[in-house]
């Protein structure tokens, strides 16, 4: 069984055009975008359909097919898209808390599928109708160099998800049990100003189609019957659509969806080098060199008198099948979809232009007059009344660009606060009223506020970015995703390209030593660079995946960034504790810094400059993660600390090692003030080793955390509240 795609090229349009309101049936269009429907589980979007619809009467069968039925008599045309996705199901849930994954369908579509859900966030849908949050594992980068053999990532027997949890039972009292389906969690968001993409963009586009079309439905003065419905299971035989062929009988049928090739023909020339790049509304034929049948010459006639952008293209009917007799299609039959850039990957793209040419053509087959609206959208920012580390993670800041985090640290600080701001970007506040006689213990906490991303190193002609990365990950974690672009005027979204040949079976993502230095291209929906610098984008913007703050089960969440938001917010709370109770006699530096991800560069400034000036700290606590073992996917053999099991000394890391009698030290002041405390042995570097060669004791402190440097991250606050306590001790009485 093979489910390959039909990859269209697509001429994108130079602006968004209008299309027809649909504000009575779909107050948010997008949701059609946003709803999970894993195939055989699309009942939560079958109910907002049949919500949006209820004037319409739409009926129910029992596979979950909806349909709205207008007019009498013959003929009896029925107009049909699915609403399902691909996705996965739950198959296994381990002792220790983790969800084993099967695919539905269970072939996969496409040689990234898997691998793109790597640390993605996720929701799985409960038979309670909750959507609980979790995230597949993946690998750290930080604990891969010298392990041999380490997972893929890239196949459902190297899947797991990750809700929090530490056991099957705190799994099942979260409401989540074998069959419960499991998607990306997803807000599809704009690409510049030409169309939109995400996650099951390419299944859904003709859902949201559709409510517009049923807007209007009974203003339709085409003689007859018509039923528009909306299928259940198509990725799975496609057992939706044959159940209303055998139910309705019906005499002409227009099936709106991806178009896939012709299966005899599946492995010789690709799409791309079979057809133009075409744009508007895509019709299938089954060849180019022969007439179309009636139905579509008719309407691609209809198209022509319309003035709207029509092409054809070579592809199969859609898939029907099963162990008896399907349904046939009837004489007058055609297929109509819009061309889809990467599909079924997280970052699926469809243009508006295209999605308006198609329901115009709907709307022209059906005689319903043109109504007028247009797309509007952009991407939202700012984050206001959260708590302290939600407002820290969901503020962007990539090495070099950490004006938002600097802002939140000093709008969370308490009030009067004197801080300094360095000419490297560091944020810098000194308590303690020593004298300066040489003779009180100097001690810094450093804790970055940097994160990774990608800056735009220039515009192509075509209108793509190319990007360097800022910092290092798996490419694969990032390329194939959504991305913020932020420059001077308002962020712009864009979709980080996936590298070439990622379609073609046997594919495999790229790796070495030196994959994320690599530059890459953005794609923002434009043709040309005149295009994307009307968009506000130039050299020197910088840009990150869309992340958000996500509680998961009991007291762990989910985000990207928590390296070193964590740290951050740990400095935070120890300083506001401490403006309360004081610190006399005492000197200590907290400091905020820059450009860890590139090279500790911040912390390597303030270090040099305070061995200048003759204020080196005696003891310095870098404040970062310990990337943490505790997943499915890494060797226990080290960095195996469990995460709600404390804070951790990072007693050696790949930039220091910090002596035990130090470490044990720290063990003992947390043991003596009840803080939970583990150290070990991890990789990556930390803020405090600069000190070391000015003289200072560098004794890294972190919290255990999963899936590092990935959309995936994982944390449990109680390790976070036990990190912010331990640095409150150490200022006190180190």
């Amino acid at each position: 069984m093979n489910h390959r795609i039909y990859v269209f090229p697509i001429a994108v349009a130079l602006f968004a055009v209008a299309r027809p309101a649909t504000a009575q049936f779909l107050a948010d269009p997008n949701r059609v975008y946003e709803i999970p429907a894993v195939t055989g589980y699309e009942q939560t979007l079958a109910g907002m359909i049949r919500e949006q619809l209820k004037d319409l009467s739409p009926k129910t069968d029992n596979l979950g097919n909806v349909y709205v039925t207008v007019g009498s008599g013959a003929p009896h045309r029925l107009i049909v898209t699915p609403m399902d996705e691909p996705g996965y199901v739950v198959s296994d849930i381990t002792p220790d808390g983790y969800l084993r994954v099967q695919r539905l369908p269970q072939a996969a579509p496409n040689a990234v599928f898997d691998l793109l859900h790597a640390t993605e966030p996720v929701w799985i849908m409960t038979r309670s109708g909750k959507k609980v949050s979790g995230v597949f594992a993946g690998l750290s980068i930080h604990l891969e160099p010298a392990r041999q053999n380490p997972p893929k990532m890239s196949h459902p027997d190297e899947m797991y998800v990750d809700i929090g949890a530490s056991s099957a039972e705190e799994v099942r009292a979260a409401g989540v049990d074998l069959l419960d389906p499991i998607a990306l969690s997803r807000k599809s968001r704009p690409v510049g100003n030409s169309g939109v993409a995400g996650p099951g963009v390419g299944d859904r586009f003709g859902c949201e189609t559709f409510l517009g079309l049923l807007n209007h439905i009974r203003e339709s003065k085409i003689a007859g019957t018509t039923t528009v419905a909306f299928a259940a299971e198509q990725w799975t035989g496609g057992r939706g659509l044959d159940r209303l062929l055998n139910e309705l009988q019906p005499e002409e049928v227009i099936f709106v969806g991806r178009l896939v090739p012709p299966r005899t023909t599946e492995d010789k020339a690709s799409p791309e080098q079979a057809h133009p790049a075409p744009a508007g509304v895509l019709l299938a034929v089954d060849d180019l060199s022969k007439p179309p049948t009636v139905f579509a010459g008719e309407l691609a006639g209809l198209a022509a008198k319309s003035n709207l952008s029509i092409t054809s293209v070579v592809a199969a009917r859609p898939r029907i099948s099963g162990y008896a007799k399907t349904s046939a299609f009837p004489e007058r039959f055609a297929q109509l979809g819009v061309p889809t850039r990467w599909p079924v990957t997280p970052v699926e793209f469809v243009a508006y232009r295209d999605l308006g040419n198609l329901l115009e053509l709907l709307e022209a087959y059906l005689q319903i007059p043109k109504p007028t609206g247009g797309f509007g959208g952009g991407i939202g920012a700012g984050v206001s009344d959260t708590p302290l580390l939600k407002a820290l993670v969901e503020a962007y800041g990539p090495s070099g660009h950490e004006e938002q985090v600097r802002e939140q640290v000093k709008a969370w600080l308490p009030h009067g606060a004197k801080t300094v701001t360095d000419s490297a970007g560091n944020l810098i506040l000194h308590l303690g009223d020593a004298k300066p006689d040489g003779k009180t213990t100097r001690i810094a906490f450093v804790a970055h506020m940097d994160e990774i991303g990608y800056q735009v190193r220039s515009i192509e002609p075509d209108g793509r970015l190319l990007v360097d990365p800022i910092g290092g990950g798996y490419t694969e974690y990032f390329q194939g995703h959504l991305v913020r672009i932020n420059n001077d005027k308002s962020p712009v979204g864009g979709v980080l390209e996936l590298p070439d040949g990622w379609d073609k079976p046997g594919f495999e993502w790229p790796h070495g030593p030196r994959s994320m230095d690599e530059p890459v291209h953005v794609y923002v929906g434009t043709h040309s660079a005149e295009e994307t610098q009307k968009l506000g984008v130039k050299a020197g913007d910088w840009m990150t995946i869309p992340k958000e703050y996500r509680p998961l089960v009991g007291t762990r969440a989910n985000g990207r960034s928590f390296d070193d938001r964590v740290g951050c917010a740990a400095l935070i709370e120890a300083v506001n504790a401490l403006a309360r109770q004081g610190l006399p006699g005492r000197d200590v530096t907290f400091v905020w810094s820059t450009e860890e991800e590139v090279g500790l560069k911040g912390a390597a400034a303030y270090a040099e400059r305070a061995a200048k000036e003759g204020n080196v700290p005696d003891f310095v606590f870098g404040i970062d993660t310990f990337v943490s073992s505790d997943s499915p996917l890494e060797s226990k053999r080290f960095a195996d600390a469990g995460l709600g099991k404390g804070f951790v000394i990072r007693a050696v890391d790949n930039s220091n090692i910090a002596p035990r009698e130090f470490v044990d030290r720290v063990v003992r002041l947390a043991r003596d003030n009840h803080i939970a405390v583990q150290y070990g042995v991890t990789g990556g570097g930390n803020d405090g080793a600069v000190f070391v060669r000015y003289g200072s004791v560098d004794i890294p402190l972190g919290w255990p955390l999963r899936y590092a440097h990935s959309p995936g991250e994982v944390v449990d606050t109680v390790d976070v509240d036990a990190l912010a306590k331990i640095v409150t001790v150490l200022a006190k009485s180190w």
